[in-house]
């Protein structure tokens, strides 16, 4: 994987799940990794591991909802490293329910921190990775950005919107820029998720599926194939599932 040792790779949502997998496969493979979430005790865990094991990383304190907070993430990237070769926008919260039970203010946390997350994070890089010449930017969609289900309203919503943004992105930064933009759809993983939901035969459903959700590591292994492709070649998206999973 010689196109992903040295580069700096910012990742959101690091502090389990994708994320988590994600900054300790890239690691291991020689990139500088730059670990944000919330979590600032769990995020120094991941990065004494990966430390431990031999791999270069660093931890950033970040809430994606904050565009000053995502500034002062990719200022941070920039002075310890002096560029930024990928974002991984991996941070999202999935508290499903029927529109039904009025959940106003997850529906408000989702499209803060699902699709806001995603523009602030974007807007962070854009300028230091336009100046490069160079960049790649990841966004976490989900398989629920391509199919509505029941419960999945305002969540897919967010997705859909992920995938949107991520398109857009592509066709305004490839031709000029050489930025390249790479939409990830997961299905079901075995990740926190899932304690973000609230209502309560949403949250006994999301139990059930457990039982054929696939690992983080699937997810990052196509992160790690997107990265490591040349610069003239763009992974533009990866839909990957269990295997069991019917939609």
């Amino acid at each position: 994987m010689e196109n992903i040792a040295a580069k700096v790779v910012i990742i959101t949502g690091a502090s389990s799940g994708i994320g988590e997998a994600t900054a300790k496969l890239l690691a291991a493979n020689g990139a500088k990794v730059v670990l944000a979430a919330r979590r600032e005790e769990r995020l120094q865990q991941i990065v004494d591991e990966i430390r431990e094991a031999g791999g270069e990383a660093v931890s950033f304190q970040a809430d994606v909802v904050s565009a000053e907070a995502m500034r002062k993430l990719a200022q941070f990237a920039m002075d310890r490293y002096g560029r930024v070769d990928v974002l991984v926008n991996n941070a999202g919260i999935m508290p499903v329910s029927q529109l039904s039970e009025l959940r106003v203010e997850e529906w408000d946390r989702m499209i803060d921190v699902n699709v806001k997350g995603v523009l602030y994070g974007i807007a962070a890089v854009l300028p230091t990775m336009r100046e490069q010449k160079s960049g790649h930017i990841i966004n976490v969609s989900s398989v629920a950005g391509h199919v509505v289900s029941p419960t999945s309203s305002v969540y897919s919503a967010t997705k859909f919107a992920v995938r949107a943004i991520a398109e857009g992105l592509r066709q305004e930064e490839s031709p000029e820029s050489g930025i390249r933009s790479t939409i990830i759809a997961p299905g079901i993983v075995d990740t926190e998720l899932v304690n973000s939901v609230t209502s309560p035969g949403v949250k006994q459903l999301g139990e059930m599926m457990r039982g054929m959700s696939i690992s983080p590591d699937r997810i990052a292994k196509a992160i790690i194939y997107a990265i490591d492709q040349p610069a003239d070649t763009s992974v533009n998206e990866i839909v990957i599932r269990p295997t069991v999973q019917p939609m």
